[in-house]
């Protein structure tokens, strides 16, 4: 998995390219997240656009992400979540959890 950070208007956007399966990249990515924290940036969203296959620690790297943003008073959204990853979100009830876009710049519409 590959991670790529881009400022779009009010927002960060995270894209996450290839498979989310946790392991070495969890700390990446989790360490991204805190960054932005520190550098005030509170309205992210993770772009699944590029992203082909989640797995169990893959999800629980996402849970984790969103837990950190939210305990320091930001937010987290998903956006271009494909048919297979929006299905799992649907499965372990975790589209409960996170709003997901079509799109990113509707997520980013949405902190207007």
């Amino acid at each position: 998995m590959k991670i790529n950070v881009v400022e779009k208007y009010t927002s960060v956007v995270i894209e996450l390219k290839g498979d989310i399966t946790g392991g070495t990249k969890n700390e990446e990515f989790s360490d991204t997240l805190r960054k932005l924290i520190l550098e005030g940036k509170k309205n992210l969203i993770i772009d699944l656009k590029e992203t082909g296959y989640v797995n169990s620690s893959g999800l629980g790297m996402l849970i984790s992400g969103y837990t950190t943003v939210k305990n320091a008073g930001g937010d987290l959204k998903l956006a271009n979540a494909t048919e297979k990853i929006t299905s799992l979100l649907v499965i372990t009830k975790l589209i409960t959890v996170f709003e997901n876009y079509p799109s990113v710049d509707e997520a980013v519409k949405s902190y207007s």
